[in-house]
């Protein structure tokens, strides 16, 4: 870390709401006016679009930038491939799907000099990246700042930090995310990732279907769960940087790789809606009920991808933030249950009020649909006895991945050192408490 970048982190400025049709200039002047595309660009910049959706889409789902760089993306020599290190990508076929219910502690600590990208370790995910469908969970741990520029053409990427801040130097400027926030990188963004302490841990969704964006509120009426005004967008800042610059592409699985003689991170104004973002967790608006029972996680969704169906998404990303549990004759926390949705939960901090030990930060557990699982025996005796009175629940964070289809593992995941092998045990005595007949 350089005391530089961690002052330049905590003296960013930003611009509110997710999916508005932001724009920002770090030049006056930058910007043309009227036109998004006039003959000659301002300040001798190039005009070029980024399209995160396809020209026709309703007005509501489209997604797209006007970027002003001081060179077009298209000057660039050809990528040639490079190795994937840890990183798969969907259709996962080397194993099949498992229903068992599984979980993972943290990953291990990395070699020396590894950045966010070679720490990038997957854990499996379900659909096709080709055909723009599914998902794929990944976990990273670092302890170098990248050097290099990377991009994912497969899929946009939702950063969860769970150990050390970031500094996220994008093609639309510089995003500061701590544990406790997330981060979203639109596909196709350029991006390089900064580590602002000694080391870096945490999860990462990459989801190929579409993009994410705020659930609809339904009864809840107009407001809750995450305000689009919490989002914040970077305000412009470019490099211009001459000299070599290795740029990664990430395209249909593989990862490719490029030397240019300049940054690409060269824009240095912009206008659309297909922009990154930073998320404080915390400024979620809890929902929950003040009468009796156990509301279901979705009232927890933080962002949703819809897929064809209504209702059913490719992944919805669902955060446990602090709040109160009031509920009368009621067991407070999750219920055991069974459900056609997939489920990954990741742990930022403290504890998860539905295990008592084993699921701690930086780890992680599965449970693909129609698996059973709810809390172990130590939770479920502890919470049929407790006194119900008003509890704040303040002391972890926790949240989900939660997808239609089934999480099928990586090879390195299904045999990895840190998979608890027992995790099946934490069920064990819960007994018979029904009378015997008569």
């Amino acid at each position: 870390m350089s005391a530089d970048a961690r002052k330049t982190a905590e003296g960013l400025s930003y611009l509110s709401g997710f999916g508005n049709e932001h724009s920002s200039e770090a030049v006056p002047g930058a910007l043309p006016e009227g036109r998004n595309s006039p003959q000659r660009a301002p300040l001798g910049l190039y005009a070029e679009q980024l399209s995160g959706s396809a020209f026709t889409e309703p007005r509501a789902h489209n997604r797209r930038s006007w970027l002003y760089r001081i060179r077009p993306s298209a000057q660039h020599p050809a990528f040639t491939r490079t190795g994937n290190g840890a990183i798969r990508t969907a259709p996962f076929t080397e194993t099949v799907p498992d229903p068992n219910r599984l979980r993972w502690n943290p990953l291990p600590d990395p070699a020396p000099g590894t950045d966010f990208l070679a720490g990038l370790w997957t854990l499996g995910g379900n659909g096709d990246a080709t055909q723009r469908a599914g998902m794929a969970v990944h976990l990273y741990h670092a302890n170098a700042s990248m050097e290099r520029v990377f991009s994912d053409a497969d899929g946009e990427l939702l950063i969860v930090p769970e150990r050390g801040g970031l500094l996220l130097r994008t093609e639309f400027g510089l995003l500061h995310v701590e544990p406790g926030h997330i981060a979203l990188i639109p596909r196709g963004v350029r991006f390089r990732v900064e580590l602002l302490d000694d080391s870096a841990r945490g999860y990462v969704c990459e989801n190929y279907g579409a993009p994410f964006q705020l659930p609809d509120l339904g009864p809840i009426g107009a407001n809750g769960l995450a305000n689009a005004r919490d989002f914040k967008a970077p305000v412009a800042a470019y490099e211009e940087t001459e000299g070599p610059v290795e740029v990664v592409n990430k395209f249909c699985g593989n990862l490719w790789t490029a030397t240019y003689d300049h940054s690409p991170l060269d824009v240095v104004a912009w206008h659309g809606n297909h922009v990154p973002y930073i998320y404080d967790l915390r400024r979620f608006n809890v929902i929950g009920t003040i009468s009796y029972d156990h509301p279901d996680p979705s009232i927890f969704t933080v962002l949703t991808s819809p897929s064809d169906t209504p209702g059913l998404a490719g992944v919805d990303f669902v955060v446990f933030a602090p709040r109160w549990l009031v509920g009368e004759d009621t067991f407070r926390p999750p219920y055991f249950h069974r459900n056609v949705m997939s489920e990954y939960m990741g742990l930022v901090e403290g504890a998860y009020d539905a295990k008592a030990e084993g699921f701690v930060p930086g780890g992680g557990s599965l449970h693909n649909m129609m698996s059973a699982h709810g809390p172990d025996r130590e939770t479920f005796d502890r919470a049929s006895a407790a006194e119900l009175k008003p509890q704040k629940i303040d002391d972890g964070l926790a949240f989900m991945f939660e997808t239609r289809w089934p999480v099928t593992l990586t090879p390195q995941a299904a045999g990895a050192e840190h998979l608890q092998r027992r995790y099946d045990d934490v069920w064990d005595g819960l007994e018979r408490h029904f009378p015997p007949l008569r």
